[in-house]
């Protein structure tokens, strides 16, 4: 027996772990240290869904380009509205249907029939849907319920010409697509994607395919990873398994570093002797921090290798699915030139179970939210909560955010979740 002090390392089952940031400083650091890729191109707007605009949408016509009928009813001159308490019969010259406007002005003291998205002709500035009137042998009997200008959409009402309509940075929906079609616009200048480049590390780790060695696994993090990157819009390049060796990952990380905007690892970022990524990292380029109080998912590294963003995640599944929802994911959206701010939307729920919980960390339990009898979101926990329990994931519709200062959790007591509809 010796007196020599024992050197240790924190971990995440410590209740204290200095050295360490919060999850908010942690998120801020990296979106502070990313910037939006540069560079563009022109597409079609069938394959622009989901890019990101380099320069606003602005409108060559007028939306809509005539003015028009809102539904289906009688063109009139508002001067010939019967006045208050009156009811007046007018005569149908006629019918008018979208696409093919009436060759002759409206006269005085008649109506046209009219269809919705008409053109409203000349001599008329004025709509009376048809249930609001009796039509019988050509003629209509109204009343004086109505106003100048009604159920009429004005040439402009919807977009004026020149009016700028989608800003750039602006991440286009199906809405935005149609919207931009109805320009007669078939064409869109939008941000080149950035290139992200994923691999994972270990020598126990295999291929799909292989056969396992004793004491291996097979490599699911690629396989997340890529499924939840392609539903950006990046360009991805996967690389995949790099054996625990230096002189390997240097190779890897170089080649990666010239052919990318951001690197993402799983494994190799711990304290373990063969763990090279954080050693490798420092020769190559800079680490800004390594560990976050948060569980699972503790040893994140975030850096630079000359102008590649680098994420270093954990190589247990689950955590790496938690630092890339909670870390990567929003850096990427900033680093995409997304400049709307990306809404992840939370809801209060009661739990239903005990939930243990050390002060000192940001927790995210893998929960099931459901609306009770009454109408009331409740949460319970998928379970067994190990780090390297994927299913706890799958069987999971939300994140239940456990917050850093928060101790165990009583049945009944509200938390807050974070539902994977949110973010995926």
């Amino acid at each position: 027996m010796t007196n020599e002090t024992i050197t240790t390392h924190s971990c995440c089952s410590d209740k204290i772990e200095p050295g360490t940031l919060k999850v908010h400083d942690a998120l801020r650091n990296m979106l502070d240290s990313c910037s939006a890729v540069t560079g563009f191109e022109k597409i079609a707007l069938q394959s622009a869904t989901n890019r990101i605009l380099e320069k606003p949408v602005i409108s060559p016509i007028d939306v809509p380009s005539h003015t028009n009928s809102a539904v289906d009813g009688f063109a009139i001159n508002s001067q010939d509205l019967p006045s208050k308490g009156e009811k007046l019969e007018l005569p149908v010259e006629g019918m008018i249907v979208a696409g093919k406007p009436h060759p002759k002005a409206l006269e005085r003291g008649t109506v046209l029939r009219i269809m919705t998205g008409a053109k409203i002709p000349e001599g008329a500035d004025t709509v009376i849907m048809q249930e609001q009137v009796e039509y019988q042998n050509g003629i209509i009997k109204l009343d004086s319920r109505h106003t100048p200008g009604q159920n009429v959409r004005q040439a402009g009402e919807d977009i004026k010409s020149g009016s700028v309509i989608l800003n750039k940075g602006k991440q286009l929906t199906p809405a935005d697509i149609g919207l931009i079609a109805s320009l007669g616009t078939g064409e869109v200048l939008v941000k080149r994607q950035p290139r992200v480049t994923i691999f994972s590390t270990g020598d126990e780790i295999h291929n799909i395919g292989q056969q396992l060695a004793d004491g291996g696994i097979y490599d699911s993090n690629r396989y997340t990873l890529a499924a939840a990157l392609n539903q950006l819009s990046v360009n991805l390049i996967d690389m995949g398994i790099i054996a625990d060796d230096k002189q390997k990952l240097l190779n890897t990380f170089s080649s990666a570093a010239e052919n990318s905007d951001v690197i993402i690892t799983s494994g190799g970022v711990s304290v373990g002797e063969a763990d090279y990524t954080k050693e490798v990292l420092t020769e190559l380029g800079s680490v800004e921090f390594w560990k976050v109080t948060i569980k699972p998912g503790r040893p994140v590294a975030f850096g630079k290798i000359g102008p590649a963003t680098f994420f270093g995640l954990p190589g247990n599944p689950v955590a790496v699915m938690v630092t890339y929802y909670q870390f990567v994911l929003p850096t990427l959206q900033k680093i995409m030139g997304i400049t709307d701010t990306p809404v992840r939307p939370t809801l209060k729920v009661r739990s239903t179970e005990k939930i243990r919980k050390l002060p000192g960390r940001t927790e995210f339990v893998r929960g099931i939210i459901s609306q009770n009898p009454e109408g009331e979101w409740e949460a319970c926990s998928t379970g067994k909560q190990g780090s390297g329990i994927l299913k706890s994931m799958s069987a999971a519709n939300a994140f239940l955010v456990l917050e850093h200062d928060r101790e165990t959790i009583e049945p009944g007591e509200w938390v807050t979740a974070q539902p994977f509809a949110g973010l995926i």
